[in-house]
């Protein structure tokens, strides 16, 4: 047999941690490596964060799991929680970030259809998103990449360009039901939408009665140095996609909606069988606690202000390698001027500083958001070596 234990749909790298300490992973041979990928944007109280720890000891000691057949007050509690910080009325808790996305897009059909709105199906979407790897989300990306090997993709999804105002109003027609729309592009290369765009998509919707659904999966929870990115454009959504860094590292989403916007979601129409499990509660209630404030919103503010004025000092000295630093609060994006992922493996393999690569040629810097002033130090140390080694061997 030469299929590994594990389906071998992922490049793993030789990089193979058993223990996080604050903001570092340590390997199996004990190699310490400085994590400023987060999971990709999960980890964002670190590794070893006592109050998170505290919470999942507890409940799974008092209880893990029961059936969404009966009442929850653990769900109850921390829907109430997104609910007092958020746009929403109402929460679907579920177990990662595509389902979350799954939700919002029953959902924006179910605003239209629970009146019998038929012909109101198309979901406008846009180009180089990531909305996750299930049928339904790969069809709302225009990514080919994600495409191959599993058609037919669903239909009702409209491809326009990200950032093109004109086009998502060119692309609304007789079956339009909604937009959905990352605030940040993170997969796509750290590319905020401007706030023309968010602005113009909401008062689209408004004209149109249309639902615009936003998809936070990577770019919410503190991520960008407010609860929720949308919150800087000045805008609210009718529902809006959750997960990542909502469980600090135990696997969570949710979809939070508008009353109106739910009108269809009504009983039998959804569920999950782990969705808003008590262990998976208890760690959304504890990161919570942690990052739902005013003075930890400022700090990440501050930090991601401070981590971006050093980049855009330190590119300087490498104009033919890197373009410009973009993104907001800490989730951050170095543009090369070459293909990232090269960049990011020479770091990781010989100088132990974990990133992403994105697209758009863009490198993904998404630290935990508890990183104090010795890790950014440390990470610009590795950083500096590691772009002039790079650098040299490029030369070379």
């Amino acid at each position: 047999m030469s299929i590994t234990p594990l389906m071998p749909v992922y490049p793993r790298c030789g990089v193979r941690p058993v223990r996080g300490e604050h903001c570092h992973l340590i390997d199996e041979d004990g190699t310490r490596y400085l994590d400023f990928a987060s999971g990709i944007a999960v980890n964002l109280l670190g590794h070893s964060h006592e109050g998170l720890i505290s919470a999942i000891q507890q409940q799974a000691a008092t209880l893990m799991h029961v059936s969404n057949m009966y009442g929850s007050p653990q769900g109850e509690a921390l829907a109430q929680r997104l609910v007092d910080k958020t746009f929403a009325d109402t929460v679907f808790f579920t177990n990662s970030g595509a389902e979350a996305v799954e939700c919002a897009i029953k959902a924006i059909r179910a605003y239209h259809q629970h009146d019998g709105n038929e012909e109101k199906f198309e979901i406008i979407t846009f180009k180089n998103a990531f909305h996750g790897r299930t049928m339904a989300t790969i069809s709302a990306s225009n990514q080919d990449k994600m495409h191959k090997g599993f058609s037919p993709l669903l239909p009702g999804f409209r491809y326009v360009d990200f950032d093109d105002l004109e086009g998502a109003k060119a692309a609304i027609g007789p079956h339009t039901a909604g937009f959905l729309v990352e605030p940040v592009q993170g997969e796509g290369g750290i590319r905020p939408a401007s706030q023309e765009f968010m602005k113009g998509l909401r008062d689209l919707a408004d004209e149109h009665d249309l639902m615009l659904a936003l998809d936070e999966v990577q770019c919410g929870v503190a991520r960008t140095g407010t609860l929720y990115a949308y919150e800087q454009y000045g805008i609210e959504p009718d529902i809006m996609a959750s997960a990542k860094g909502i469980g600090g590292g135990f696997p969570i989403g949710a979809c939070l909606a508008t009353e109106k916007a739910a009108r269809g979601m009504v009983f039998g129409t959804h569920g999950s069988t782990y969705g808003g499990n008590p262990l998976g509660m208890a760690a959304g209630m504890a990161v919570m606690d942690a990052v739902a404030n005013d003075e930890f919103l400022a700090e990440v503010r501050e930090k991601g202000d401070r981590l971006r004025g050093r980049l855009e000092q330190f590119i300087g000295n490498y104009p033919d390698l890197f373009e410009e630093v973009r993104g907001m609060g800490l989730m951050l994006g170095l543009k090369m001027k070459g293909e990232p992922r090269p960049f990011m493996v020479h770091l990781r393999d010989y100088h132990q500083l974990l990133t992403v690569a994105a697209g758009d040629s863009t490198l993904r810097l998404l630290p935990p958001l508890v990183i104090g002033d010795a890790e950014m130090d440390e990470f610009f140390d590795k950083l500096s070596a590691g772009t002039a080694s790079y650098h040299a061997e490029a030369a070379a």
